[in-house]
Parts: structure tokens; C-alpha cells; sequence
């Protein structure tokens, strides 16, 4: 009878797993299905779609990817920030568009993000447009909030809030104490002092280098930041410098200092903006205005290949299923930048970077393919976003030139090896793992049961000492740098860009807007002529993601396609564009109390 039961039970709760589950499916493919049509919706529309002028509406709180994702969700995504600086540009030629109202971060930034989205909204200004930012708080101790929207026209800040951006703070977790309280036992080596990844492991606070390195690139940042935001407000820099590092200040106070112009809650500073555009004008989302944007008809003229990759760099094609993050897989971007080396109508490649390194294997596969483009005859172009380190600079290292943000953590030109052996861990709680091994006394080198046996260290240390020669080597031949001189500067230490320009490991300071401008230079494209971004792979739809995901079948995506189908006819894109203007007048018309906190 029991046995009964647990199959009877086994069974349900099986079936109510497989129901779930395929409710869960059928809720990912309409997501996806209604995405894609609406994709195909807004790229059928018209110019004219959207009539008056127009304030764009750009949330900085959000927390924003790099890059585009590829995932089949990616439509509920705020855009990225390669996304965002080209809408941006792209706004610059658009008469309906009289400028930008900013939600600014109250808490802080990633440093490179804040750079280069300040730089974005900077340009958008000087082309004759305004930039209004309103901060409920600048709260956060960090300066990086700040910093991202020191250049706009005005800074609101809410009366009761307060300016606490006073500088920068960082904590680090070391859990050394607590692995040898439960008997647990690091075993890593670093080449060298430098590479501290693994102390948080191995070590129950910061070692002398660790602290060197880490103080180094703090203030670094500290230092580009104040120096970009002075110059945004027109202020001396050492005046700047002591009226920030003296807050916390009142929202009055920060007035009086001209940190920020005007007092107000959001909605105030809202009315102002659309005040400041004109009477008839709008508010929109910037990504509703990046979806519903349509690309020109231009089928000719120079093409500037893009390749992005965010993430660790891992071997393979880097998919990640359901949930997982951003990677970088060797064979993915390895293809793609041959695909756009074989493009005859590529002048030049850019490859955008955001990662703190991975796979050695896969690095050296990527930095074989930049190689490999250039001896093609195509200039290349890395663009680092807010980390290019370890294994990120190493596929970076050929390049024909490497520009970082000021900002940009980049170098760790180093080897972490090891493993945390958990075998004592385990024995005060009962648990007994035994390993088994024939052949070679190296089979139970990465078994978490037993440390390093002499042998065993000595041949992984050989490993890591040869990559780590391989890795030095590399950049010394990518950069024209003398190997001593490389040896000197990388022992796994990270630097900003604004540092790597000085020691000669990125050539300029800038984002994705200077990486085309320099694309151009490369590719001898003069500036009169209209370039053409193509990304490698294409970005996918929705549905196409989807597909990949899941394996969808021919059928399945042919049914999808049908309804997408029917949901492009005139009539839906009607009611699209109907709910598009509903969005946008109530847009204008939300009250402070129903903004997002």
C-alpha cells in the first residue's frame, strides 16, 4: 500500500511539474511572439507615427547591460548602453527630438557606464539640444551618480533629499578565516603578487599588493571623475574637489555650491522640460523611441563591422540557457569576427569588450582570430566598456588600436590556478568522498577531496608559469612593447584606462563613439560619409531567441510566424500606435507619487 501511494504521489507531482513547466513554456513563446510582432509592427510604421516634438525619458536607476542581450526577453530590458549611445546620437538628427529628461541614479553607477553615458548626453547637448536631470538624492557615497549627469543643462534635486556623493568606497569579502575554521584549505597560485582573485579565498583580509592596487585604481577613478564633472559645471577643479569631498550637504546646501541648479520634485523638473521643448510637446521613453525608430533606407555605403561579447570568456559557443548571464564563448566570437573579416564590404571591425577575463584557452582562440583580421586587411578596433582585464585584454592585445574609457578597469595581466580542497569540511558532518584514479598520479590533481601532492603542484605551476609567459608574450608583441617592460607592469595588476594610456597598454581614452570615429580614420571613410554599424552575429528577434533556447520545432515556428503575421496586419499596427500615444500622454501627465522608486 505504500508503495502505492509513493507512486501515486510520484506520478501527480510529475504530472504537476510537466504542467507547469509547459505553462511556463507557452508564457515565454507569447512573450516572445507578441515581442517579435511588435518588432515587425514598429519597423513597418512610419516616420510620421509619432507627431510634435518630443522629450526622450531616460532612467538611469535602472540597471542596464552593456550590451544587447540575446535573450528572448530582452524587449522588458532597459537599453543597453552601446544601445543607448547610438539612439542618442541617432536623436541628434531627429527634429521632433527638443531634448532629454533624466532620472538620475541615487545610489551609483559602474564608473565606465557613468562615463560614457555623461559623454552621450554631453554630445546630445552640444548638438543644440537640452539635457535636464533630476535626482531625488544623490544618496549614495559614491560619486559615480553624479558623475553621469554633471554635464546636463540642469540639475534638479529634491528639496528633501540629500547630496552625499563624497567620494568613493569599495568592500572586499576574504573568507580565509572562515575556511580554516571549517577545515577547508585554499590551494591557488598566482602569478603574481598582483593577481588577487583568489584571496578571497586564501586570505582573511587584504595583503600589502591587494590594498597598493586596489587604493591605486580607486583614486584614479576618483580623480577622472572630478575632473570631468568640474569641467561640466565650469568650476576650478580644486574649488570642486573641497566642495564635494565636505558633504554630506543639504539639498540647499548643494545649491548654494552649485553642485545642482534648481530644487523641485520630479514632476516640477518634468513640467520644465517639457516647458523648455514647447507647447505641443511629448514625453517619451527613450526605448519606446529606440523600438519604434525606423533605420534609413541606405544599402550602400561603408560598413563598420560590430562584434560585442560581455561576460567570462568560457570555451565553446557561450549559451547559457534559461536564466544564466552574459558570456563570452571562444567559438562565437571567433567565428563572428571571421565572418566579418570575410565581408567584403567590411572596412573595419570593431569589438566591444565587457569582461574580467575567463578562459585562457578561449582568450588565445579570440586573439588568434583578431590576428587573422588583420592580416585580412581589416583595421580592428577594441572598444572596452566597464572591464577588460585578464582574459578581456588579452583577446584585446593585437588589436590595431584599443581605446577604454578614463574609467575602464583593464590589465590583470596575470594566471590564477588552484582549486579548495573540502575534504575536512566534510568529515564534520558525516560526509565521506573517496576519489578513485588509474593511470597518472596527475588524474587527481583537481579533486576537491585532497590538496596538491608535490608532484601534482609542480606540474601545475609549470602550466600556469607557460601561460603566463604566453600571456606576457602576447602583449608585448601586440603593443610593441619591450617583454621586460611588460613584465614590469602586469604581475596580475589592474589599472584604469585612464593609467593603461600612460603605460602604453590602451592607445586612447573614450567609448563606443570614439571607436567608430577611429574605425573611420583606420578604414580611410571620410566624415562626410554615412557608415553603416553591422552587428555579428544579427541581433536576434524575440522568436528567433526563442528558437534557440528552446528548439523549437519547424512547425511551432511556423504557426509563430503566421501570427506574427496577423498581428502586422494594418489594423493591429492601428491599435499599436494608438497604445503608443495613450503611453505617451499619460507619460506626460504622471504625477510624482506614481513615478518608479
Amino acid at each position: 500500500m505504500r508503495q502505492f501511494w509513493i507512486t501515486f504521489f510520484g506520478s501527480v507531482a510529475g504530472v504537476i511539474v510537466g504542467a507547469v513547466l509547459t505553462v511556463l513554456l507557452l508564457g515565454f513563446m507569447l512573450a516572445a511572439l507578441i515581442a517579435s510582432a511588435a518588432q515587425q509592427a514598429s519597423e513597418g510604421r512610419s516616420a510620421s507615427a509619432a507627431t510634435g516634438d518630443i522629450v526622450l525619458q531616460l532612467d538611469l536607476r535602472r540597471t542596464r547591460l552593456d550590451q544587447p542581450s540575446r535573450s528572448p526577453f530582452a524587449f522588458a530590458e532597459p537599453l543597453s548602453v552601446v544601445d543607448l549611445v547610438t539612439t542618442l546620437q541617432r536623436a541628434q538628427g531627429d527634429e521632433r527630438v527638443r531634448g532629454v529628461f533624466v532620472r538620475a541614479n541615487e545610489f551609483g553607477m559602474s564608473p565606465a557606464q557613468a562615463e560614457e553615458i555623461g559623454a552621450a548626453l554631453t554630445r546630445f547637448s552640444e548638438s543644440g539640444r537640452f539635457v535636464i536631470a533630476h535626482a531625488q538624492g544623490f544618496e549614495g557615497t559614491g560619486i559615480t551618480n553624479y558623475f553621469a549627469v554633471s554635464g546636463a543643462d540642469e540639475i534638479w534635486m529634491q528639496d528633501t533629499s540629500t547630496f552625499a556623493a563624497v567620494g568613493l568606497a569599495s568592500e572586499s569579502l576574504f573568507l580565509g578565516g572562515l575556511f580554516e575554521q571549517f577545515g577547508m584549505q585554499a590551494e591557488f597560485l598566482q602569478f603574481y603578487e598582483y593577481k588577487n582573485a583568489a584571496n578571497t579565498y586564501t586570505e582573511d583580509g587584504f595583503t600589502e599588493a591587494h590594498l597598493e592596487a586596489t587604493t591605486s585604481y580607486m583614486n584614479a577613478i576618483f580623480e577622472s571623475a572630478l575632473a570631468v564633472s568640474a569641467a561640466d559645471r565650469e568650476m576650478e577643479a580644486g574649488t570642486f574637489r573641497d566642495r564635494i569631498v565636505s558633504g554630506p550637504h543639504s539639498a540647499e546646501a548643494a545649491r548654494e555650491a552649485g553642485l545642482v541648479d534648481a530644487l523641485g520634485h520630479p514632476a516640477a523638473a518634468r513640467n520644465a522640460a517639457l516647458e523648455r521643448a514647447g507647447e505641443n510637446a511629448t514625453l517619451q521613453d527613450i526605448e519606446t523611441y529606440a523600438r519604434n525608430q525606423v533605420a534609413p533606407a541606405q544599402t550602400r555605403g561603408p560598413v563598420i563591422a560590430m562584434i560585442s561579447g560581455q561576460g567570462s570568456i568560457v570555451t565553446g559557443g557561450g549559451e547559457t540557457g534559461l536564466g544564466g548571464g552574459s558570456v563570452i564563448g571562444g567559438d562565437a566570437m571567433a567565428d563572428a569576427i571571421d565572418s566579418a573579416a570575410g565581408s567584403d564590404d567590411v572596412r573595419a571591425i570593431i569589438v566591444r569588450v565587457d569582461s574580467g577575463g575567463g578562459s585562457a584557452i578561449a582568450s588565445d582562440q579570440i586573439w588568434n582570430a583578431v590576428v587573422r583580421a588583420r592580416e585580412a586587411g581589416k583595421p580592428v578596433i577594441v572598444s572596452m566598456a566597464s572591464l577588460a582585464a585578464s582574459g578581456g585584454y588579452y583577446l584585446a592585445a593585437p588589436a590595431d588600436m584599443i581605446i577604454a574609457n578614463a574609467t575602464t578597469l583593464t590589465g590583470s595581466i596575470g594566471v590564477v590556478f588552484g582549486k579548495v580542497v573540502i575534504d575536512g569540511a566534510l568529515d564534520q558532518v558525516g560526509v565521506n568522498i573517496e576519489p578513485v584514479a588509474v593511470g597518472g598520479e596527475f588524474a587527481t590533481a583537481y579533486s576537491s577531496q585532497t590538496p596538491f601532492s608535490e608532484t601534482q603542484r609542480a606540474s601545475v605551476e609549470a602550466m600556469a608559469s607557460e601561460i603566463y609567459d604566453d600571456f606576457t608574450g602576447r602583449v608585448a608583441e601586440g603593443r610593441d612593447l619591450p617583454i621586460t617592460r611588460v613584465r614590469e607592469i602586469a604581475r596580475g595588476r589592474v589599472w584604469t584606462g585612464a593609467q593603461a594610456l600612460e603605460l602604453g597598454l590602451v592607445d586612447r581614452i573614450g567609448g563606443l563613439h570614439e571607436a567608430i570615429e577611429a574605425a573611420r580614420e583606420l578604414a580611410g571613410i571620410s566624415a562626410d560619409e554615412t557608415v553603416r554599424l553591422r552587428h555579428y552575429p544579427r541581433q536576434p528577434t524575440p522568436m528567433e531567441a526563442l528558437q534557440q533556447l528552446f528548439g523549437l520545432t519547424a512547425e511551432g515556428a511556423e504557426a509563430a510566424s503566421q501570427l506574427s503575421a496577423l498581428l502586422n496586419l494594418p489594423e493591429v499596427r492601428a491599435a499599436l500606435e494608438a497604445r503608443d500615444r495613450a503611453e505617451a500622454r499619460g507619460a506626460q501627465m504622471r504625477t510624482d507619487e506614481r513615478a518608479p522608486r
